[in-house]
């Protein structure tokens, strides 16, 4: 976020109802041009400029630049932790838990990782399976895990190595239990997309496991996770 950026102002920016959907939007990690944004939130082109450029300007927003378009996108996995913690603290299941759609609480994408019941099943195996062990606001590699993530492609030591959180927990504002977020939480999403297992909807930050994706599960963690992704709580 921009240098000296008060809590007064992000909270302003944050709290425009129209900013709110825009970000909600590009809360699934995509970048999207302008015209999607202003149809999400239902204004018009010229508010949605508007709106966008006060969000590029206080740095919760990127611009990325493709011949004569722009798309804008969140400008980092800080700012996606910041809207989910604050959804977390805004949620009222009691009052809002059916109002959720389905699709989005059955599985989503929480900026660059999965959530929804699919991100915290797949979690709850990963742990269940000694790959990850739960900490307190963290989760820690295994002596197992390194393996266990390399056999799925993913080189969980050079993550772990990098600058950004390795394996944080991320609450998870539907289900309001953690599910694994940071680099590794980043990697295994992009695996299950790279490999198949899951589609991405075209208009919603909601993912969906595909056929290849419930064998891929069920042969690698048991069928239990099955059910746990896909039964409502």
């Amino acid at each position: 976020m921009k240098e000296g950026l008060d809590l007064a102002s992000l909270s302003s920016l944050i709290g425009d109802p129209s900013r709110a959907l825009i970000l909600s939007a590009l809360f699934g990690g995509e970048a999207l041009p302008a015209g999607e944004l202003a149809f999400r939130a239902r204004v018009t082109p010229q508010t949605a400029s508007s709106h966008l450029a006060k969000l590029t300007e206080a740095g919760l927003v990127a611009v990325e630049r493709m011949g004569r378009h722009r798309y804008y996108r969140l400008s980092g996995p800080e700012i996606g932790s910041l809207l989910e913690r604050m959804m977390t603290i805004a949620w009222k299941p009691a009052v809002e838990r059916s109002r959720v759609p389905a699709p989005l609480r059955d599985g989503r994408m929480c900026y660059d990782h999965l959530a929804g019941r699919l991100g915290v099943a797949v979690t709850d195996a990963l742990v269940a399976r000694g790959v990850l062990a739960r900490g307190d606001d963290a989760f820690a590699l295994t002596e197992t895990g390194a393996a266990w993530f390399a056999a799925l492609g993913i080189d969980a030591a050079a993550l772990r190595d990098g600058r950004r959180s390795f394996a944080r927990h991320c609450i998870d504002w539907s289900e309001r239990r953690p599910h694994l977020a940071g680099a590794l939480g980043a990697a295994v999403a992009e695996r299950f997309v790279d490999r198949g297992w899951i589609r991405r909807d075209r208009d919603s930050r909601a993912v969906a496991l595909t056929e290849d994706g419930r064998a891929a599960l069920a042969r690698i963690f048991g069928p239990e996770v099955l059910a746990e992704a896909t039964t409502a709580a």
